[in-house]
């Protein structure tokens, strides 16, 4: 069996900190950039911030993503994932479920917690 070592798994989660530059919440979960940031969004900030990768939970490498406090919502409906993109690329960089659901209406704020995107070693 393979195995990939830390080195490479922090040079994936450093892309999330040199990369990142907005969070979307979302009505479900995008695959997209286009639904990440048009098509499913009900609201974004760009105030995203990682830290250093670390040693996951259980296994792996993990990273944090700063709490949020100054989302705008732009639609309503219920939030129930968030993805993270690079826009002067136009890339997804990553998704998840958010904590608990969300429900949002368009002229509000919104936060989002302090959460990890972790890559786990392989099986």
């Amino acid at each position: 069996m393979a195995t990939i070592s830390d080195y490479v798994l922090d040079a994936a989660l450093s892309k999330l900190d040199l990369e990142a530059d907005r969070i979307d919440i979302c009505s479900q979960e995008p695959t997209t950039y286009a639904e990440a940031t048009s098509t499913y969004t009900l609201g974004n900030s760009t105030s995203v911030s990682f830290g250093a990768p670390e040693d996951g939970d259980t296994s792996g490498r993990k990273t944090a993503c700063a709490a949020i406090s100054d989302g705008t919502v732009t639609g309503s409906g219920t939030a129930t994932h968030y993805a993270i993109t690079d826009v002067s690329a136009t890339r997804l960089l990553c998704t998840g479920s958010l904590t608990t659901s969300q429900a949002v209406v368009s002229g509000n704020t919104f936060t989002v917690a302090t959460f990890d995107v972790e890559i786990p070693d392989p099986a």
